[in-house]
């Protein structure tokens, strides 16, 4: 009954629309209610639940993203990727492409990527006679490198979710199958530019060539620092996001000088409102994740899972299909502090390695963002792009089929994401 209150109230009220983590604090406690719990120890799992070291470097991987968004990043990382690529044919698609893996690594956020470079090249593609549809489905799809190139702050939820999971081995273990996908996305998108004979890129003067690196390069050390900082052993995570965003702030208002320090109470009041969402989101997955090992709920669903059938791939394969379920009508956040408890402990006994485990969560969860009903990212783009989610839908079939066929491959071929972690002893 209790397992029954908690998940029948939490789906009625998902139902009604009741934001996630009020759904996540009410169907928590109308459990603990019923089972003679005290509201104010699901108070402290809240609580307990933010009392964490690594989720400070949340903001400021968050704050690094808005300065650099804000001041001008997204239109260098443009111009950088075209001249590496821009000039074969579909090359503006391309450019689109290589400019979220950049962009992805600075961000770190889908909804950003699509925002800021969806909002320059969708037009851009438009003008050049590149059909919308196409250039909306190149937008979102790309955008998704940003949940798994390091620095992701997704990895670092999933890592508390998952009782301290190294992040270091989380950022190691999603930059190659987020570089994988960055490359089959390229494949694809050039395949249909030469079916539909889109146009080359536009050229650019070798004068320009040395400005447009430089500034490049200059935005894309935020990663660097950040990731060499954790690597090398000199910071922690947290550390190295505040460095990154110290040098962010530097880059953006001493080096390019796009914008005015005033903008600065702008850029605060954006980060703390999505750390504020971020925060609140956490606390009350905690609640409601304490009341599932009390339930033993995770331990139920394992054992229901895994006799289904004894072999690990098919174990391995139902739980794609609930992730990317569940990715179609819920956020990516969300999912992982709710999805986590309940799944880790079945791939674990279906023999994934945990840093494997929290790599194909996030990629799986990323394909739900730009997938209907509910993909946020789907629907930044759809906006941006000024089409229905419907039409931008359909174009995506070929971009979906080949990010399912990478999902694939790193979720059954465990050191495509455990090879850098174990090269480099994470």
């Amino acid at each position: 009954m209790e397992v029954l209150i908690l998940f029948g109230s939490f789906i009625l009220l998902l139902i009604f629309r009741v934001p996630i983590a009020l759904t996540l604090i009410i169907s928590s406690l109308f459990t603990g209610i019923y089972m003679g719990i005290d509201p104010a120890a699901l108070v402290q799992r809240m609580v307990g639940g933010l009392d964490s070291f690594a989720l400070l470097a949340i903001p400021f991987f968050i704050l690094a993203g808005e300065i650099m968004n804000e001041g001008g990043i997204s239109n260098r990382l443009i111009n950088l990727a075209n001249v590496i690529i821009g000039r074969i044919r579909g090359g503006l698609a391309m450019v689109n492409v290589l400019a979220s893996t950049f962009f992805g690594g600075i961000s770190g956020s889908a909804i950003a990527d699509t925002s800021s470079l969806g909002s320059v090249l969708i037009p851009m593609m438009k003008k050049q006679k590149y059909d919308a549809d196409y250039a909306v489905a190149v937008t979102i799809s790309s955008s998704t490198q940003a949940v798994l190139i390091p620095p992701s702050h997704n990895m670092i939820i999933y890592s508390t979710a998952a009782g301290g999971v190294s992040i270091g081995a989380l950022f190691m273990g999603g930059l190659v199958p987020g570089i994988l996908l960055g490359i089959v996305l390229m494949i694809i998108t050039y395949a249909l530019a030469v079916k539909r004979n889109y146009p080359k890129g536009e050229h650019v003067s070798k004068e320009q060539i040395p400005k447009i690196v430089r500034e490049g390069i200059l935005g894309l050390l935020t990663i660097v620092i950040i990731i060499g900082g954790i690597l090398s052993g000199l910071f922690t995570a947290t550390e190295s996001a505040a460095i990154g965003a110290l040098y962010a702030f530097i880059i953006t208002f001493f080096v390019y000088r796009e914008i005015s320090i005033s903008r600065m109470g702008i850029i605060l009041e954006r980060t703390f409102r999505t750390l504020a969402m971020v925060l609140f989101l956490i606390g009350a997955s905690s609640a409601f994740g304490w009341l599932l090992a009390l339930l033993k709920v995770p331990a139920m669903v394992s054992e229901a899972l895994l006799t289904v059938s004894p072999n690990n791939a098919v174990t391995i394969l139902i739980i794609l299909v609930i992730l990317l379920l569940l990715g179609m009508v819920m956020d990516m956040a969300p999912l992982i502090l709710i999805t986590t408890p309940i799944l880790l402990p079945v791939a674990i006994s279906a023999g994934m390695d945990p840093v494997h485990f929290g790599v194909v969560l996030i990629l799986t969860l990323g394909i739900g963002l730009v997938t209907p009903p509910v993909g946020s990212v789907l629907f930044v783009g759809s906006a941006i792009g000024k089409m229905s989610i419907e039409k931008a839908s359909k174009a995506m079939l070929p971009f979906y089929a080949v990010m399912i066929i990478l999902l694939l491959m790193v979720a059954y071929i465990p050191q495509i994401v455990l090879f850098l972690p174990n090269i480099l002893g994470l």
